[in-house]
C-alpha cells in the first residue's frame, strides 16, 4: 500500500475510533453516572479517570511498539475500541462504571501514541503536515460523537429522563463504530509484521525485547529536547484543561450568555484549531517548528489572559479564536518536532512520551484552574495561567538546541 493511501486509511480509522470513544464520553457519561446515583465528586472522577490511564499506559506502550511491532500494539488498541463500548450494557453500579471507564482508556492510550509514530514514520518530511491531518481527523470524530450521543438521549421516549436502555441503545452505537474501526484495521494491516522498529531480528528473546525496551525509554528520557518540547504540548494543554472547565461557568455567571452560546464558545475555538493545522503543519515542515511553538504559547497565553475581561460572544468568540490559533500553531508543530529530534527505532517510545506530558497538563488544568479561580476570582485565575505559558517560551527556546542530542544524534536543522 502507497504511503499516502495507508495515511488516508489510517486517518478512516483514527476519525472511526475517535468517534466512538466520543459517544461513550460527553454528555452521555456524566450523565450516566447522574443515573448511577454519583454525585459532583463522582462525576468528576469517572470522567478524569480515562486520563489516569492515559498517564500510566502511553509511555509503555508507545515504548512496547518500538520492540513487539506496530501493528501488534495498534490492533490490541483497536481491540479496546471495538470491544470495551458493550461492557457498559452489563454496568449496575458506579463503581463498575469506574473499572470500564479505567480500562476503556487504555483504547487511547495504546493506540493514539502508535498510530502518531506510524504517521511519523511515513510521512517523512511532510512530517508535520500529516500528523496536524491525523489530529484534526480525529477531532472531527470527537466533535461528531459528542452531540450525536446527546441527541440520541434529546430524542429517547422517556426524554428528559432517559432510562438504561435509551444509554445502552448509545453505548450499542458505539461498539458499532469501535468494531468498524477494529475491522477495517485488520484490513489495513493485514500481513506480518515485517520488521519491529526497533531492529531486532526474528524470533529475539525475551530478555532481548526487554533490553530494548529499557533502552528505548532512557534514551528517549535523557534527552532534554524531547522533554522539553513534549512539556510545550503539556503546558499549552493545562491552559485548555482550564479552559475547557471554566470557560463555559463565566460565560454563563458573568458575561451574560446563555448555555447554547457557551457551548457555540468552545466550538470557535476547536473548529480554528482543526482547520488552521494542517496549514500550520505544512509550513512548519518548510520553515521549522520551534518558532510556531513559540508563537502560539504567545497566542494561547494573550487569549487566556483576555477572556474574564470581555462580556458579549462576539468578543469571547474573537479571545477563543486566538487562543484555538495559538494551539494549532503548538500542537502542529510539537510531536512532529519530538520525531525530528528522535531516533526512528525509538519513535514509539517518543511519542508514547509526548502523550504522557500532554495527558498531565490536560488533567492538571482543570484541578489547578479551580484552586485559582476559587482563591482568586477569573481575571486573576486566568492570568496566572497565562504567566505560566509565557514563562514556558524563553525555557523552550533555550533549551531546545536542534544541533545535537544527549545521544549523539544531530538532525541539523528544523526541517530535518
Amino acid at each position: 500500500m502507497k504511503p499516502l493511501s495507508a495515511l488516508a486509511g489510517l486517518n478512516t480509522v483514527g476519525f472511526l475510533a475517535r468517534f466512538s470513544y466520543a459517544l461513550a464520553r460527553n454528555p452521555v457519561l456524566p450523565l450516566f453516572a447522574l443515573l448511577l446515583g454519583a454525585g459532583p465528586e463522582g462525576v468528576g472522577l469517572v470522567v478524569g479517570i480515562s486520563t489516569v490511564t492515559g498517564i500510566l499506559f502511553k509511555m509503555p506502550a508507545g515504548a512496547a511498539s518500538d520492540v513487539i511491532g506496530r501493528k501488534r500494539t495498534m490492533l490490541a488498541g483497536l481491540f479496546v475500541f471495538g470491544l470495551l463500548p458493550f461492557a457498559y450494557l452489563f454496568i449496575a453500579s458506579y463503581q463498575a462504571l469506574v473499572a470500564v471507564r479505567f480500562a476503556h482508556g487504555l483504547a487511547t492510550a495504546i493506540y493514539g501514541p502508535v498510530a502518531m509514530a506510524v504517521v511519523a514514520e511515513m510521512a517523512g518530511e511532510r512530517r508535520g503536515e500529516m500528523l496536524s491531518w491525523f489530529s484534526s481527523v480525529m477531532i472531527v470524530g470527537t466533535l461528531l460523537g459528542a452531540p450525536i450521543g446527546g441527541f440520541m438521549l434529546h430524542h429517547a421516549p422517556n426524554a428528559p429522563a432517559p432510562g438504561l436502555w435509551e444509554y445502552h441503545l448509545v453505548f450499542l452505537m458505539s461498539g458499532a463504530a469501535g468494531m468498524a474501526a477494529l475491522l477495517l484495521g485488520l484490513w489495513l494491516l493485514r500481513g506480518p509484521e515485517a520488521q519491529v522498529s526497533a531492529g531486532l531480528p526474528p524470533g529475539a528473546s525475551l530478555t532481548a525485547r526487554l533490553a530494548i525496551f529499557r533502552q528505548g525509554l532512557r534514551e528517549v528520557l535523557a534527552d532534554r529536547r524531547v522533554l522539553l518540547t513534549s512539556a510545550m504540548e503539556g503546558v499549552q494543554n493545562l491552559g485548555m484543561g482550564a479552559l475547557e472547565a471554566f470557560l463555559p461557568i463565566y460565560a454563563v455567571t458573568r458575561a451574560g450568555l446563555n448555555e447554547l452560546q457557551a457551548g457555540l464558545l468552545w466550538a470557535v475555538q476547536i473548529v480554528v484549531t482543526m482547520l488552521a493545522k494542517p496549514v500550520l503543519g505544512r509550513l512548519g515542515d518548510a520553515h521549522g517548528r520551534k518558532a510556531p511553538i513559540a508563537v502560539g504559547l504567545f497566542l494561547c497565553a494573550a487569549g487566556l489572559a483576555a477572556m474574564p475581561w470581555l462580556t458579549g460572544f462576539l468578543a469571547l468568540s474573537g479571545a477563543g479564536l486566538v487562543f484555538g490559533l495559538g494551539e494549532a500553531l503548538v500542537t502542529s508543530s510539537s510531536a512532529a518536532l519530538v520525531a525530528d529530534m528522535c531516533r526512528k527505532r525509538h519513535y514509539g517510545a517518543a511519542m508514547g512520551t509526548f502523550g504522557t506530558i500532554f495527558d498531565v497538563g490536560h488533567a492538571a488544568g482543570p484541578i489547578l484552574g479551580g484552586l485559582l479561580v476559587a482563591a482568586l476570582d477569573f481575571r486573576l485565575a486566568f492570568a496566572v495561567l497565562a504567566v505560566i505559558l509565557l514563562v514556558a517560551i524563553p525555557v523552550f527556546l533555550a533549551g531546545v538546541d536542534l544541533e545535537s542530542s544527549p545521544n549523539g544524534i544531530s538532525i541539523g536543522n528544523e526541517n530535518s
